[in-house]
C-alpha cells in the first residue's frame, strides 16, 4: 500500500465540470478531463499547429511534443518510448496492429478470446479470420463473471496463434491473470494480446512484468483525451509488415503502425494528463483510494440491490453492473440523473460473447479518482430509496 496521502478535495478543484455538484458516476465510459489538459491542447493549436519536418518553430514544436508524449506513454506502459504508437484510438489502432500481424496467419488458424471481451478488442480479430479462413474461440465466464482458466487452456492448441483478452472488463469489472494469460499463449506458440482501456485507469502497468507482446489503453479513460496508445514488444512487431502510406516513416519501431499524421495537439493533452496523474502521486496512489471507494460501496450495497460478478475488490476494478429488483435499468439510470448522480445503463455493455449472460439491460457504476465518500454514501441511499 503506497504511504502517499490523497488528497481528493484538491484534485477536484482542478476540474471546470466537477463544479456544479452532480456526481459523475461514469467513469467506465469516459472520464472527465481536468482544465490543464484542455489548456495544453488548446496551446499547441495555438503555437504549434505543424507538422513533422517543418524547418522552422512549429516543426521543432510537433517534434518535442511527440518526444514527450512517447516518453510520457513508455512510462506510463513500463516500456521505452520507441514501442509505443499511437492512432486515433483503441480500436482503430487495434485494426491496424492485428491486421499487420495477421498478414501471414494460414487458413485454419485460430485467435483465443474471452466472453469478458469488449468487442473493441474482438472485432478486428472477427474480420481477420473472416479474411483468413481461420476461426475465432471463445473461452467462457466463470458463473462468478471471472476468466475461467480451465476453459481457455481446454481451447488453446497447436493452431492458436493470438490470444486476446481484456485486462478488466469494463462491463463487470473483472480482472484477468494477464500473466498466467500471456504464459499460457507464449507456451501454445501464440501472441498474447490485452485490450488494457478499462484497466489502465485503475491500476499501475508494467508490460515486461506482465510479459504481452502487444497491450492497448485509452487516456480518456484515465482524464485524457481521445486517443489510442499501444505498447509493441520489439521481438515480436518488428517483422510485421504495416498497412501505410509508403513515404512515412517507420522508425522507431512505433512509427511503423501510426498510419498518418498524428494529431499533435492531443499528444500535448496526453502529456499534461500525465504530468496531472504524477502531481496526484500516481497510479499506485490513485489505486488505493479508488480500491477504499469500492469497499465502502460493497460494504453498503443495499437489500433488493443485484450485483453481477465479483463480489470484492479481490478480483476487480471500481466498476460495478447491477440491477435494482423489481426497477427497469432505465428507469434507476434516469432517476439517479434527475438527482444529481450520473450512471450508465445498456444492455451487453459491448461484451457480445457475454451477451446471453447478462441481464437483458442493466446499471453500471464506475468510480475513478475523483469520485468521493460522499458521493458513494448519496449513491447507496438513492438505490436503498429506488430498492424500497
Amino acid at each position: 500500500m503506497s504511504t502517499t496521502t490523497f488528497d481528493v478535495a484538491a484534485a477536484r478543484e482542478r476540474f471546470s465540470s466537477l463544479r456544479s455538484g452532480f456526481a459523475f458516476l461514469d467513469a467506465p465510459g469516459g472520464t472527465q478531463v481536468p482544465d490543464e489538459v484542455g489548456e495544453a491542447i488548446a496551446r499547441a493549436l495555438r503555437d504549434a499547429s505543424g507538422n513533422l519536418g517543418a524547418p522552422y518553430a512549429t516543426g521543432r514544436a510537433v517534434e518535442e511534443i511527440l518526444a514527450g508524449a512517447k516518453a510520457d506513454a513508455g512510462r506510463f506502459l513500463g516500456c521505452v518510448a520507441d514501442d509505443v504508437a499511437f492512432g486515433m484510438n483503441m480500436t482503430s489502432l487495434n485494426f491496424a496492429v492485428s491486421r499487420a500481424a495477421g498478414r501471414d496467419f494460414a487458413a485454419g488458424g485460430e485467435i483465443l478470446t474471452t466472453q469478458l471481451d469488449h468487442d473493441g478488442g474482438v472485432a478486428p480479430w472477427v474480420e481477420l479470420a473472416a479474411d483468413r479462413g481461420m476461426e475465432v474461440v471463445v473461452a467462457n465466464a466463470t458463473d462468478g463473471l471471472t476468466v475461467d482458466y480451465d476453459d481457455l487452456e481446454r481451447k488453446l492448441s497447436d493452431r492458436t496463434r493470438v490470444v486476446a483478452f481484456a485486462l478488466a472488463s469494463n462491463a463487470t469489472g473483472s480482472v484477468a491473470d494477464a500473466q498466467r494469460i500471456c504464459r499460457l499463449a507464449r507456451e501454445a506458440g501464440a501472441l498474447s494480446w490485452i485490450d488494457a482501456v478499462h484497466y489502465a485507469a485503475h491500476e499501475p502497468i508494467d508490460v515486461n512484468e506482465i510479459g504481452c507482446d502487444v497491450l492497448l489503453c485509452s487516456p480518456y479513460k484515465f482524464c485524457g483525451p481521445h486517443l489510442g496508445m499501444a505498447y509493441l514488444r520489439p521481438e515480436a512487431a518488428e517483422s510485421w509488415r504495416p498497412y501505410k502510406a509508403r513515404p512515412s516513416s517507420s522508425s522507431p519501431l512505433g512509427r511503423r503502425f501510426e498510419t498518418g499524421t498524428l494529431p499533435y495537439e492531443l499528444l500535448a493533452g496526453f502529456q499534461a494528463t500525465i504530468a496531472y496523474l504524477d502531481s496526484l502521486g500516481g497510479m499506485a496512489v490513485l489505486r488505493d483510494y479508488e480500491r477504499g471507494l469500492g469497499e465502502r460501496f460493497l460494504a453498503e450495497l443495499p437489500d433488493g440491490v443485484t450485483l453481477y460478478g465479483p463480489p470484492t475488490m479481490a478480483e476487480r476494478v471500481p466498476t460495478f453492473l447491477l440491477n435494482v429488483d423489481g426497477v427497469e435499468a432505465e428507469t434507476v439510470a434516469r432517476t439517479l440523473a434527475g438527482r444529481g448522480l450520473g450512471v450508465w445503463y445498456a444492455d451487453y455493455w459491448y461484451c457480445v460473447a457475454l451477451e446471453d449472460r447478462l441481464p437483458s439491460s442493466s446499471v453500471r457504476v464506475g468510480f475513478i479518482h475523483y469520485n468521493t465518500e460522499d458521493e458513494v454514501d448519496r449513491l447507496v441511499d438513492e438505490l436503498a430509496a429506488l430498492a424500497g
